[in-house]
């Protein structure tokens, strides 16, 4: 038997992430008698240290992680037969709860886009930007016009300004004379400035912001919000055209003990599908929503032809170039190695002041950068066409993100113990369109169709190419500069003037910039094919556009074909965002919060 506590439920989600915690959370709050069922395949994180400490998030990517799923692209020529691995959130919070805590919003015209270009009335910046603030406690500076400051989760500086993160800022500005800084690099309007970075991490208890503890656990005397962990939908049950439940067995790798057979739940109301931009389309497949093409392959019965289910995946292409610092350099490595002393003696003054290296997340700089036309020149004639369709006439559209990073990303076993640092850069609006399928219509823990598209087009080469060579000049140019891990850059051979020789420190503010031979770009080239990965940013495999052009669902989240149903999380975003996605993730469910209420009566939300 099923340990759910009731038989049906007015709301269910599928999936217990981010959008689904504040859409669940709200609705909660505004009506305690409305019966709220989450079922979340992974398991709760409740004051659990390894999420509540900012600094830990990089042991979420261990390979027997428990925290995270790991998807397998289907091996790629671009990236030289190498198959792409993105880590999703698989835990009560998801992204929330294992995210790099790197505080980003997108552009304001991101969201203009989604309502003038894909019809999505109500999705303007204008209306989101109000939810935005609705969402957060801004404690890095009073009465800044776009932040929030009565929100449940908290923004600030964290507890650590590493000198890493100063060293960078510093050599930008002498280094980049074309760019000046921004107090505020998040504003939604204003970019191309260098700016000290924020978190979403609370400047008083020195804890993580995710959505479980402000939305959820909060609310633990509601014994109608009922949350199930280690719980695998199979399905959403559709009956004459309408949601009216979901199918699901019991993830035996935190249930050991569950029985495995297929139980099902009802829904008197509203199924809200919230498995991300990987799990929510494979559900609607394995429900009958989908393209017949893919269905007909795994013998799932067509209910409705969505066939933009699982299609238009996007994500944020990154590389994180790493170098090797001095001893003093103020890094998270000693953490991340589990280092004993580190973990003691941050730990500690973290319990006890909130503060300290245990409250950081490594990242104090960063540029949301539009290229110079000089630079534009540098990035070369295969991005030009991108640059002229896309940004030339969209001001506030930044071209990549560049910024440091106080250790070592990464497996630390692939380098020795010592300290370390890496410039980081991600293209923030790439040209390719991946699609995600199911290839079982059983399991829900098979391994589906996955392709990312990565580098499939030359303007996103172009983009990582030219960021590997802007990165490292300010890089080298930095006082904790003691060269580079070799291991993890590009292979130039001994006569290039490309090649880092060993080095004792940093080169001057003035040096030359490096020149590249024809030779050096090729090396550059292969080494951006074998090294870039996921930023975690997947979205749009459900999305939010008309359904004549392959939307999913509709700009109240229905899902085009059946009553009753709904998709809210990062797959409804019909096209990318300048940022990491957890401030979209937030802003869609406190939306879909909205109307929700509006549709069932629910007044307060």
């Amino acid at each position: 038997m099923s340990p759910i506590s009731e038989s049906a439920f007015d709301i269910i989600f599928v999936g217990g992430g981010t959008a689904a915690g504040v859409i669940a959370g709200r609705l909660a709050a505004a009506d305690k008698s409305l019966k709220i069922l989450i079922l979340e395949a992974g398991p709760h994180t409740k004051d659990d240290l390894f999420h509540v400490q900012p600094a830990r998030y990089l042991s979420h990517l261990s390979p027997d992680s428990k925290t995270v799923r790991f998807y397998v692209g289907n091996p790629s020529k671009e990236l030289l037969g190498r198959s792409l691995v993105v880590p999703c959130g698989q835990c009560l919070g998801g992204g929330s709860s294992v995210n790099f805590t790197m505080y980003t919003r997108a552009a304001a015209s991101d969201y203009d886009d989604w309502e003038t270009v894909y019809g999505n009335e109500g999705w303007s910046s204008k209306e989101l930007i109000p939810l935005l603030k609705k969402t957060e406690t801004y404690q890095v500076k009073e009465g800044e016009e776009t932040h929030g400051y009565s929100g449940p989760l908290k923004v600030s500086y964290g507890g650590a300004y590493t000198n890493i993160g100063k060293e960078y800022l510093g050599v930008a500005e002498q280094y980049d004379k074309t760019r000046s800084s921004l107090t505020d690099p998040n504003g939604l309007f204003d970019i191309n400035g260098y700016g000290r970075w924020q978190k979403w991490i609370d400047s008083k208890t020195g804890r993580r912001s995710d959505v479980p503890h402000h939305f959820l656990y909060n609310q633990a005397d509601n014994k109608n919000l009922q949350i199930e962990t280690g719980v695998l939908v199979k399905r959403v049950v559709i009956e004459n055209g309408k949601a009216t439940g979901v199918e699901f067995s019991y993830n035996l790798r935190f249930r050991p003990n569950a029985c495995s057979d297929v139980h099902v739940v009802k829904a008197t109301r509203l199924v809200v599908v919230a498995g991300g931009t990987f799990g929510s389309p494979q559900v609607l497949e394995r429900s009958g929503i989908g393209a017949k093409s893919v269905l007909e392959k795994v013998g799932v019965e067509q209910v409705v032809d969505l066939p933009g289910v699982g299609e238009y995946y996007q994500d944020h292409n990154v590389i994180f170039s790493p170098y090797v610092a001095s001893a003093d350099a103020e890094t998270l490595d000693g953490i991340v190695r589990s280092n004993v002393d580190d973990i003691s003696k941050w730990g500690s003054i973290w319990a006890k002041e909130g503060t300290g290296m245990m409250a950081s997340n490594a990242l104090d700089a960063g540029i949301k950068l539009r290229p110079s036309p000089e630079e534009l020149k540098q990035i070369g004639p295969d991005f030009e066409p991108r640059w002229k369709e896309y940004f030339e006439n969209a001001p506030d559209k930044p071209v990549m993100w560049m910024g440091p990073v106080s250790m070592f990303v990464g497996d630390p076993t692939m380098v020795p113990p010592a300290k370390y640092y890496a410039v980081g850069y991600f293209v923030e609006y790439p040209v390719a369109n991946g699609h995600i399928h199911i290839k079982d219509k059983d399991d829900v823990s098979a391994a589906p169709d996955y392709d990312p598209a990565y580098l499939n087009n030359k303007p996103d080469l172009a983009i990582l190419n030219w960021g590997y060579k802007k990165s490292r000049e300010y890089a080298r140019r930095m006082a904790s500069y003691r060269g580079e891990v070799t291991t993890a850059h590009p292979v130039f051979k001994e006569d290039s003037k490309a090649l880092c020789k060993a080095q004792d420190g940093p080169v001057s503010i003035d040096s030359e910039n490096i020149e590249y031979t024809a030779e050096d770009e090729k090396a550059i080239d292969k080494y951006t094919r074998d090294f870039v990965q996921t930023a975690w940013h997947g979205l749009g495999t459900c999305s939010m556009k008309p359904r004549e052009q392959g939307g999913v669902v509709d700009s109240k989240l229905n899902v085009y074909g059946v009553q009753n149903l709904k998709v809210a999380d990062m797959s409804i975003c019909p096209a990318n965002v300048s940022a990491n996605t957890y401030s979209t993730a937030l802003v869609i469910g406190e939306k879909a919060a909205l109307i929700i209420a509006e549709e069932l009566g629910i007044k307060g939300v």
